[in-house]
């Protein structure tokens, strides 16, 4: 990131938490048993945003929700583009099969990320549904993926960035554009 880019606030925290909360009341609504829903959150701030879901989940219904992590470092089809990474560990205790698994990431882009993340659940069980949340859709889609929840709908550029930061991760709750 160059020093004179422009950086603006998207979501304060404040409005990044109600995000959540919606975010959670939808996922609440459109799942008919939640007692077969599980949070899978896409590594890296796609975990602690799905751990910032359940805990709503429980807040709005008493329900506490399942959450496993997600690498899907070994899934992708874009490594030479993307460069190389040290993976995470993939965490998920329970099995898949027939359950509501909602996959959480923080930004939706071009979609690969997701394409990978569908290809690696299959390896731990077979869900009866998969669902898609993200915190922030900017759209540029190079596969047919579209998230079912979706915080906030954000044109940009190919050349912007979004950050999204998460106290639990970054100590800090916001999100931002930076470009040029």
């Amino acid at each position: 990131m160059n020093l004179s880019a422009k950086v603006v606030e998207i979501l304060s925290p404040e409005e990044l938490r109600r995000t959540v909360t919606r975010l959670a009341s939808q996922i609440v609504e459109r799942t008919r048993n939640l007692s077969q829903l599980v949070l899978l959150g896409i590594y890296t701030r796609g975990v602690p945003l799905a751990e910032l879901l359940a805990r709503q989940i429980e807040t709005l219904e008493g329900i506490s929700v399942e959450v496993g992590a997600l690498d899907i470092t070994f899934y992708r089809d874009d490594l030479d583009q993307i460069g190389l990474r040290t993976p995470a560990k993939t965490n998920i205790p329970f099995d898949l099969t027939g359950k509501t698994v909602v996959l959480v990431d923080d930004v939706i882009f071009k979609g690969r990320t997701i394409r990978a993340a569908l290809n690696a659940v299959h390896d731990y069980g077979r869900p009866s549904v998969i669902r898609l949340a993200v915190l922030v859709d900017r759209g540029h889609r190079e596969v047919p993926i579209h998230p079912d929840f979706i915080g906030k709908q954000l044109p940009t550029s190919q050349d912007e960035i979004v950050k999204v930061y998460l106290q639990d991760f970054d100590g800090r709750d916001a999100v931002e554009l930076i470009g040029d």
